[in-house]
């Protein structure tokens, strides 16, 4: 029993840290405008452009906030500038990839590493998957601009009824929908969806992008990202002239409180990609400088335009107008600018893989992480001799994340991804108080400031946060969870390179 709670809670001493980060195979390319860019092409993107409509207007499963959604996203801007300011604080301290993993394995031990460790792969994968299918989205809304529709049959997830409407555009028939055409319903073609095309489509890309090496696809990101603001400009600047408070905020909050912070629980993943510049460290020319200031910028930027944006977009239109995949399209199609509509619809396709290819960048380094310290086979730790990058664990996190996107809806993966991310930040901020505590003279190139304070908040909010998603999320979670302790038991604990 001493030998089992002994090996449990074994940690990774400060030299091995440093040992892991002098010997690193990666190439260290990365720059402090690089790291910034990454964390602006990660946040500003499914976010923004998908959920804060169904945040807004409310789904199946949660209450929406209406256009107090710009409340929402305050609560869950100010929840994640204190756990930023945490992961700032270990990632100077602890430059190597891996993000809340490593920093759990210093601060916390083997099997709390492990926890965390599951539960990114848990955030990142998921989080793939919602971004592939909310551009698959955008992608649609795209080609019916121009005419041209996809088959019923691989347009939506699996299962997912379709209707053919009369202008050829192929759309899920849901109840509002239902409602809408009446009897015409019955004259309409339909079809089951059997996959999601266009998202399997899109991870393919990202994979090989990835593959072919770390800076190639930062310069993509930045190119791409300054595409992204452009966007959001545009919006801003045709929209805010249909910008009418008086009509559409009448009912400013429909459901209180309790709306407000079930769409912060949900638009809590327009946030979610910050986290994943630390994964980066081993690939950052100066991470103990660098990572701080990439992931604190892009927060500060991204919180602003998300709050600027979420006004305007509830202020054109009623809420139902909101509730679909694509809403910035949606709004300004409704107030009758269609050119700018196609145009944005447009822009997006092109943009929005840039969140694809940082969370998906931050996945394999969570894998290859994991498999250094031997919790995971090997064969995940291979870095490929051409492009020095992980490229056996890009091309299984890409089929994984191809298929389950190809086949699941966006609702449920959002909301799952959230309470992994919210998890992992709670144990961040966690993880900085005690090592305060236990070695307060330990260099660190950056310092969270009233530490007590900040941990406190980031702790608090974060966990009032996942109290407030649905109990079905909490359910998959546990199930998660669990099934990850069943994989350490039998297979981790054994091959853990602390055993030599």
């Amino acid at each position: 029993m001493k030998y089992l709670s002994k090996s449990l809670f074994r940690r990774k001493s400060e030299a091995l840290l440093q040992e892991e980060a002098e010997t690193s195979s990666l190439k260290r390319v990365l720059t402090a405008f690089d790291l910034t860019m990454l964390g602006i092409g990660a946040i500003i993107g499914t976010g923004i452009f998908v959920l804060t409509g169904e945040a807004a207007a409310g789904t199946e499963y949660a209450l929406g906030a209406g256009p107090a959604i710009t409340i929402s996203f305050v609560i869950t801007g100010l929840a994640c500038g204190f756990a930023a300011l945490c992961y700032a604080e270990f990632a100077s301290m602890i430059p190597i990839s891996g993000s809340a993993y490593t920093y759990a394995y210093a601060s916390f031990g083997e099997i709390l590493a492990w926890i965390i460790g599951w539960d990114l792969i848990l955030e990142y994968a998921i989080g793939n998957v919602a971004v592939a299918i909310g551009w698959a989205g955008y992608f649609k809304s795209f080609l019916d601009g121009l005419g041209w529709h996809l088959p019923g049959i691989l347009s939506e997830a699996t299962g997912t009824q379709m209707v053919q409407l009369a202008s050829g555009e192929w759309q899920p028939l849901t109840a509002s929908l239902t409602e809408k055409l009446g009897d015409q319903l019955q004259g309409l073609p339909q079809v089951t969806s059997l996959l999601n095309l266009p998202a399997l489509f899109i991870t393919f890309v990202v994979t090989v992008l990835l593959i072919i090496g770390i800076k190639e696809s930062a310069r993509t990101n930045a190119f791409l990202v300054c595409v992204k603001l452009v966007l959001v400009g545009l919006f801003l600047y045709f929209g805010f002239p249909h910008f009418e408070p008086s009509e559409h905020w009448q009912n400013f909050a429909p459901n209180g409180w309790h709306g407000i912070m079930t769409g912060a629980a949900l638009v809590f993943f327009a946030y979610i990609g910050f986290d994943a510049v630390s994964t980066t460290a081993e690939e950052a020319k100066n991470p103990k400088r660098d990572l701080p200031i990439g992931m604190i910028a892009a927060l500060i930027i991204c919180t602003i335009l998300y709050i600027v944006v979420a006004a305007v977009l509830t202020g054109m239109v009623p809420l139902d107008v909101l509730a679909n995949e694509h809403p910035v399209s949606a709004a300004l199609t409704a107030v009758g600018e269609n050119k700018v509509s196609f145009l944005i619809s447009l822009g997006i396709t092109l943009t929005m893989p840039t969140v694809l290819l940082v969370m998906q960048l931050g996945q394999v380094r969570i894998f290859y992480s994991m498999s250094r310290d031997g919790l995971l086979p090997a064969k995940f730790a291979e870095v490929s001799k051409r492009f020095r990058t992980p490229a056996y664990s890009t091309v299984v996190v890409g089929l994984v994340v191809g298929l389950l996107a190809a086949c699941m809806d966006i609702g449920a993966v959002a909301e799952l991804t959230n309470i992994g991310t919210l998890f992992a930040f709670v144990l961040v901020a966690i993880g900085v108080w005690i090592l305060r505590i236990q070695q307060p003279d330990r260099n660190r190139g950056f310092k969270v400031p009233a530490y007590k304070w900040i941990c406190s908040g980031a702790i608090l909010v974060c966990s009032y946060l996942m109290l407030s998603l649905p109990w079905i999320t909490w359910v998959r979670f546990i199930l998660w969870m669990a099934i990850g302790l069943a994989i350490y038991f039998i297979y981790s604990r054994k091959h853990s390179a602390l055993n030599n």
